[in-house]
């Protein structure tokens, strides 16, 4: 068990038999009556989110979870294709469980997983990576009615808006929770 109130982000709860995996936490503390917690919580198998509002001192059933490695293979339009590092066996996740991870993952590169009895319940990719910009269009010297901006596609697909100056065959580093431009990368 849990305290409501030690509910972070990426805690696993299991609920009415189900298991759900914290994506927000809001700690609310009013000026009259008990401090409350906000939970947003999403269910990886089905894709379900859940809103629950929790007293602070309220308990909820933490379940043990498993860190694993995984390696990205591909995708086929439907499922994430994974491979264990430990075992080597291949697993796959329907894509609609991680919608926005089509665009950020690179084929061969490792990620870190959170499996329950067997169940995938948390993929987790670094806050910022560093992709190759395979597209980019044309800078027209003298625009800067749009702020001085471009969109550029990097290697897994991702539009992001950058600065005029990235060209094609650079590398950018991206923070993957926003999608938005960091800096250009030099080798």
């Amino acid at each position: 068990m849990i305290k409501a109130g030690q509910i972070d982000k990426g805690t696993a709860l299991l609920i009415k038999g189900q298991a759900f995996v914290c994506i927000d936490r809001e700690f609310v503390n009013p000026g009259k009556g008990s401090a409350f917690v906000r939970l947003k919580l999403k269910s990886p198998a089905t894709g379900q989110i859940l809103s629950e509002t929790m007293k602070s001192q309220d308990n909820a059933e933490e379940i043990t979870v498993e860190d694993r490695d995984v390696q990205y293979l591909y995708n086929d339009s439907e499922n994430f294709h994974l491979m264990l590092t430990d075992t080597y066996d291949q697993i796959e996740v329907p894509m609609g469980n991680f919608p926005d991870y089509q665009y950020l993952m690179k084929e061969g590169e490792t990620y870190r997983c959170t499996f329950w009895e067997d169940q995938l319940l948390d993929l987790q990719i670094p806050s910022k990576v560093v992709y190759k910009v395979v597209d980019a269009e044309e800078a027209i010297k003298g625009d800067t009615v749009q702020g001085a901006t471009k969109y550029v596609t990097t290697e897994c697909g991702l539009k992001v808006r950058v600065p005029i100056f990235i060209k094609k065959g650079e590398k950018i580093r991206i923070n993957t929770e926003t999608k938005e431009y960091l800096e250009r990368v030099n080798d």
